[in-house]
């Protein structure tokens, strides 16, 4: 009799839909010493500085304010667990040079599937542009020297659109995206975050320097006892603060996207995406790579992961820590405990106060100092929500890949136009601050889904000597345990 044809089974990653990776050598990693570090570390800096506009400069002040330091002990975790998934993140996309969105979508039941359950969550963590309604609060603190009020809705919104247009304008101009936000959080770092450690010197007593080193540990200094959940909490609030420590959901898996185009491992065979103007057309693999694990290339692999933890321990888990505390401490020393900071001035209140106690020329430069973290952090989420959908698009679509001769800035400028307008109508929708616990609120919820997701893409797609060590694949399960617990409180309270 005749033998049946075998059928040759695809390989894991591509069933869904897919390519298989291509065989490729692992690059050469970067070894750096002294001030060569600051060319090397760059995805660390750019989700460093989104964290400090959200949760360090807008959510973390609002709880403090209003029920104390204690609470700190919530930061000093969602960092040290969103820290752990960033370094898979980072495992994924070395070993691959694709960005983890593409992990997911070859993932089953089908890569369409996941690219629209993705896209979607990630438009309703930031496709709400809160951080430039806050940026126009502080903008007219500095212009009317006087807190915004509901009168004011209708010129906060237009300073809100102006700065959204302004955010478009600088994704514009450079050679490499990912190297102009680079370039923008190491200022952002080292200027704005000294800035506030020289005023919380001079302007800090030390009892509430105190009071939030013992925060950290969930210690209330005031009461003498632990605290971890002092009464009356809002958990909407609170369940926000969780998810903007640190990053935040889908932006965190953003940071894959930036390693990419950084050039991390198989990154530097994938491409990037470049700008429209000085820039110019790159090839962008719409397909990863793989190469063997022998011997000679895990010792590169070792290379390379000496970079991830400067990257995420060194910048982005100390900076991290840093911007909560520093913008908090000032908040607490200058504003009344239990005041409630969430409406249209949040951004500016810090300023008022200090304008009242120590005068104007400090409290325009805090005014000032608000106005570009807040800004900043608009153009990062931007650029984070636009690279990330036209990754989804460039990499399940073979239509849009060859769409105006297959240049990859024609699909980024056209996503950025297309959200720039759903912007301008949602900054009419809400105060900016209520958008912004909603987008915190869904981050957590992204968090409870990716985290899984992420330790079944690299425990069962990635080759056995790339995979995560047990304690890594536990973190993972035990940070979506975490983000669960306070989703649902977050739902029980509404």
């Amino acid at each position: 009799m005749p033998r049946m044809p075998t059928t040759v089974e695809a390989p894991l990653e591509a069933r869904s839909g897919l390519p298989a990776w291509e065989r490729a050598s692992l690059p050469v990693p970067p070894s750096p010493r002294g001030l060569g570090w600051l060319k090397v570390v760059g995805p660390g800096i750019i989700v460093l500085g989104v964290s400090i506009g959200s949760g360090e400069f807008l959510l973390g002040p609002a709880v403090f304010v209003k029920h104390g330091f204690s609470l700190l002990w919530i930061t000093l975790v969602a960092v040290l667990f969103q820290t752990i998934f960033n370094t898979e993140l980072m495992r994924y996309t070395i070993a691959t040079g694709e960005p983890v969105f593409t992990g997911f979508m070859r993932t089953r039941p089908s890569s369409t599937l996941w690219a629209w359950v993705y896209s979607i969550l990630y438009f309703l963590q930031v496709g709400w542009p809160a951080w430039a309604g806050t940026a126009a609060g502080a903008i007219f603190f500095l212009v009317t020297k006087r807190l915004a009020v509901a009168a004011d809705t209708s010129t906060i919104y237009l300073i809100g659109v102006s700065a959204y247009l302004a955010c478009v304008a600088i994704l514009l101009v450079g050679r490499r995206i990912e190297r102009t936000l680079e370039i923008l959080n190491w200022i952002l770092l080292v200027c704005i975050l000294g800035s506030f450690l020289l005023m919380a010197l001079l302007f800090v007593p030390p009892a509430t320097w105190v009071s939030a080193i013992s925060g950290l540990a969930g210690f209330d200094t005031a009461s003498r006892s632990f605290d971890f959940m002092p009464s009356g909490v809002d958990f909407v609030l609170i369940a926000a603060l969780v998810a903007y420590s640190g990053c935040g959901g889908c932006v965190n898996v953003t940071l894959s996207n930036w390693a990419r185009d950084k050039g991390y491992g198989m990154g530097e065979r994938a491409g990037y995406i470049p700008a429209a103007v000085g820039g110019q057309k790159v090839n962008l693999a719409h397909s990863g790579f793989i190469f063997t694990p022998d011997h000679e290339s895990m010792e590169l692999w070792r290379g390379w992961w000496r970079i991830i933890r400067a990257d995420q321990w060194v910048v982005f888990f100390c900076g991290a820590i840093a911007g909560m505390i520093l913008p908090g401490l000032l908040y607490v020393a200058f504003l009344p405990k239990g005041m409630d900071i969430q409406g249209l001035g949040i951004s500016a209140a810090l300023a008022s106060s200090v304008d009242a106690r120590i005068g104007a020329a400090v409290a325009g430069s805090i005014a000032f100092i608000g106005a570009w973290i807040l800004f900043k952090t608009q153009l990062d989420n931007l650029e984070a929500m636009v690279r990330s959908i036209t990754d989804i698009l460039w990499t399940g679509s073979a239509r849009v890949r060859t769409w105006r001769g297959g240049d990859v800035r024609a699909v980024y400028y056209a996503v950025l136009a297309a959200l720039v307008t759903w912007g301008i109508i949602a900054l009419r929708l809400a105060q900016p601050f209520v958008l912004l616990k909603l987008g915190a609120n869904v981050a957590g919820f992204i968090f409870v889904v990716a985290a899984p997701h992420l330790l079944y893409v690299n425990t069962r797609l990635l080759p056995v000597e790339l995979r995560p060590p047990m304690w890594r694949r536990i973190a993972l399960v035990a940070m979506a345990m975490f983000y669960a617990v306070f989703v649902g409180l977050s739902l029980a309270s509404l």
